[in-house]
């Protein structure tokens, strides 16, 4: 590759947010034109069955002239969510000091799945397909 793509491509300035399962990475970059923006990367790993892993990617380029309407929406967005339920975690499974409870009493199982909104399935039976 040339240099003058790799200048292009060269990181200005970053900053990374590990938050559990999900690492973000906030990047400036440079236009060829030589004028700086944004891009925001989600990664998120998945183990295999067979213990090996791999990273899902998402990313978002954001631009000068957007900055402004996305960072208003954005501000929005999170106050409409902190006035509707505050800013205390509701999922269990995403709190830092969650400690899973061995007991399967019936609360457990009139819990809700927060990704899903379904009920969660707290409850289940281990089948071996070998014996089937």
């Amino acid at each position: 590759m040339s240099d003058q793509y790799m200048m292009e491509k060269e990181e200005i300035f970053s900053k990374v947010m590990r938050a559990g399962r999900r690492t973000y990475f906030f990047d400036v970059r440079s236009t060829k034109a030589g004028d700086y923006y944004l891009t925001i990367t989600e990664s998120k790993k998945f183990t295999n069955d067979d213990g090996s892993f791999h990273y899902k990617k998402h990313k978002i380029y954001l631009y000068k002239e957007d900055f402004s309407e996305f960072q208003d929406n954005v501000n929005e967005m999170i106050q409409y969510i902190i006035d509707e339920k505050g800013e205390e975690v509701i999922s269990e499974r995403h709190q830092s000091d969650f400690k899973k409870d061995d007991d399967t009493t019936s609360e457990a199982t009139a819990q809700v799945d927060a990704d899903t909104d379904e009920p969660a399935t707290s409850n289940f039976t281990d089948v071996e397909f070998d014996d089937i």
